[in-house]
């Protein structure tokens, strides 16, 4: 697996995909049909700001992804905000394992969208 960011890239989970959710991921932008995917693909990614000192903000970043774990980084389902802290962030990505676990993941993802 390789992202532009792949330094800065933190997989957190990788979750069979519920019903609910497969509905609304074919529904969506991020869908392959020629893909066979069936998982989702939690990620905690460092987002390098343009200054003179290395610094970092951070973002989550939900993947469809096979159950293997390959996935398209160009296509995410799901993207938050920058955050400035990396523990914001894996609070958020520990709540969407948790929702995705509970077929809930669209519900929550569907509040924001991808820019």
């Amino acid at each position: 697996m390789k992202t532009p960011n792949y330094h800065d890239f933190y997989e957190k989970a990788l979750v069979p995909i519920g019903h609910k959710d497969l509905i609304l991921l074919q529904k969506s932008d991020a869908y392959c049909p020629e893909k066979p995917f069936t998982h989702w693909l939690i990620a905690v990614e460092g987002v390098l700001l343009p200054q003179p000192q290395i610094y970092y903000h951070w973002k989550v970043s939900i993947y469809p992804a096979t159950d293997e774990g390959d996935f398209n980084w160009k296509n995410p389902y799901y993207c938050s905000p920058n955050m400035e802290s990396m523990d914001y962030a894996n609070s958020l990505a520990s709540t969407l394992v948790q929702s995705s676990k509970k077929d809930e993941l669209s519900s929550i993802t569907l509040l924001e969208k991808i820019s």
